[in-house]
């Protein structure tokens, strides 16, 4: 049975790895977060998959020829790395790191819990 979305969150977290990474921008799977004032620990990584689309702006600001090698590696700022976690509270959760930076003073991206799904066993 394929795992079914049952809230759909688009929240910003607070993510913690035990060995910080080697590249940011590229991260691995986190080992633990915090949302909503709770934490939660990764027990397992289910999948992982990323999306350099470019959206809005940036989707026609690229030659074509670039915008075709970007859409496979991402480029400056674009770029988003999903991972499909179980928590040590037996939910599964989507999360993602989003490359695009805030502002001129926050450069680097963010993660957001994307969604809560059930139905993996």
């Amino acid at each position: 049975m394929d795992p079914q979305p049952t809230h759909f969150y688009d929240e910003p977290i607070v993510i913690r790895f035990e060995v910080p990474p080697v590249r940011e921008k590229t991260p691995p799977c986190p080992d633990s977060f915090t949302w909503s004032g709770r934490d939660y620990r990764i027990i397992e990584k289910l999948a992982e998959w990323s999306d350099f689309t470019r959206r809005g702006k940036s989707a026609r600001n690229m030659r074509p020829g670039h915008a075709a090698v970007a859409s496979g590696r991402g480029s400056l700022g674009v770029g988003r790395f999903y991972f499909r976690v179980r928590v040590d509270t037996g939910q599964i959760y989507d999360i993602y790191y989003d490359r695009a930076p805030q502002d001129a003073d926050r450069r680097k991206g963010q993660w957001f819990l994307y969604r809560e799904l059930e139905g993996l066993a």
